[in-house]
């Protein structure tokens, strides 16, 4: 085996970052594929916490050569300053690097992104930091990507061009100042000097690294719900965070993939708008929140909580071929009287166990329930499955045989150390 993929399975925030740390630790490279600085990885080391919005959750083992791969769209402010803290707190830094590939986020894709949220008919609960613009001017095929800025005049051309493009939108339509063009080609030409040594041809870094049997672990932002072509769209995000945007966020085959797992949280949440059938709004949201600490680490908005959602978990399994499961925040529900997972829509007196794509339709979907009897115990000290409380075990088996795929490791704490491994994943 060379090759480990890490993929969210719901609407993001499901641990991801937790898990890519804790199997990193065998990795030779660990790689971001997709998104940008608008996850949020949170790892919890003893007293130390960590948060990355836009580094490899590897980035923590010297080991490890970490890479923001082509998929990746960059706010070269973000990653510099996240440089700079892991850096002040006495951490290596010289293992990180970004592809020559990677688009920029530049000051006026942000500013386009808060002015489109800032209108109610349009909406839809981005961050706000620019992702979405930055992605479409890459389809629009006016991107400036990092090669660019490397040949500076090369970035300047396509800087004017931009300019030209947006300037009418932002003064004519929105009503706020043109672009400072000067500010962002000073400011630039700072970042270039401070990021060159890191820049590289990642795809042929990546293909390397796999040729030579070295373990390649490539990491996922978000969640399979989100992904672009099969989430809930439009309250989704502007990549894809599932197994495909491995191969196209970081110029690889398919056949170099040897395993695929999928992060589950023991419940589900859910940030900005968008339709959540088993989401609860009562006092077991509030709980579910208020004990699994559900504030988005990019955001800090409230999560939406509610059940598991087995339903959305099948659409990952069939879309990702997940290989093993992880599954977290297990302990969150441990004094909870009675535990339900969502096991079929219901939509005009219909079952069906599939999502459907008209979100009218997906908006009227009731969840039909299992019920499980809860297990009222602290489970963080465990740490092997059959010194589980029974009832602990049954919803895990029942998770398994429902979605056909094991569950290798069970997380039953925030800590690196507090899992329990079914199965050696790597």
């Amino acid at each position: 085996m060379s090759s480990v993929v890490i993929l969210g399975t719901q609407y993001g925030d499901e641990g991801k970052g937790k898990f890519v740390d804790v199997l990193a630790g065998k990795a030779d490279m660990v790689v971001r594929f997709q998104g940008g600085n608008n996850a949020g990885h949170t790892i919890i080391l003893g007293e130390e916490k960590f948060v990355f919005n836009l580094l490899p959750s590897g980035v923590l083992y010297d080991k490890a050569k970490c890479i923001i791969a082509s998929g990746v769209v960059i706010d070269l402010h973000v990653f510099l300053k996240e440089v700079e803290v892991l850096k002040s707190r006495g951490r290596k830094v010289d293992h990180i690097f970004i592809s020559d590939k990677a688009h920029l986020i530049m000051p006026y894709h942000i500013t386009l992104d808060k002015l489109k949220e800032s209108n109610p008919s349009q909406k839809i609960g981005t961050t706000q930091r620019g992702i979405g613009p930055t992605y479409a001017d890459k389809i629009n095929r006016v991107g400036i990507r990092v090669a660019d800025l490397v040949d500076f005049e090369t970035f300047k051309e396509k800087l004017k061009i931009n300019v030209e493009e947006k300037n009418p939108i932002l003064t004519k339509i929105y009503g706020v100042e043109s672009i400072n063009e000067e500010q962002i080609l000073k400011d630039f030409a700072k970042y270039r000097e401070q990021i060159l040594s890191r820049v590289v041809d990642s795809s042929a870094e990546i293909n390397s690294y796999l040729d030579n049997n070295k373990l390649v672990m490539f990491e996922g932002a978000q969640g399979s719900q989100l992904d672009i072509d099969f989430g809930t769209y439009p309250y989704v995000t502007s990549s894809s965070p599932s197994v495909g945007g491995v191969l196209i966020g970081s110029g690889i085959s398919h056949k170099k993939i040897d395993k695929v797992v999928g992060i589950v949280k023991a419940y589900t949440t859910r940030v900005g708008n968008g339709p959540f059938v088993s989401e609860c709004l009562d006092s077991v949201g509030d709980t579910l929140r208020e004990k699994g600490f559900e504030f988005g680490a990019v955001t800090k908005r409230p999560r939406r909580c509610g059940w598991l959602d087995l339903i959305v978990l099948k659409s990952a399994v069939e879309k990702n071929a997940l290989t093993d499961m992880v599954i977290t925040k297990l302990d969150i529900l441990s004094h909870l009287p009675e535990i339900k997972v969502c096991i079929a829509y219901e939509i005009d007196g219909v079952k069906i166990t599939t999502i459907p794509t008209d979100l009218k339709k997906l908006a009227q979907a009731k969840p039909v329930y299992k019920t499980f009897k809860g297990w009222n115990t602290d489970i963080s000290e465990v740490i092997s499955f059959d010194k589980l409380p029974t009832e602990a075990q049954e919803y895990i088996l029942f998770i398994e045989k429902f979605l056909e795929v094991s569950a290798s490791i069970v997380s039953v704490g925030p800590e690196r150390s507090q899992n329990i491994v079914r199965k050696q994943i790597v």
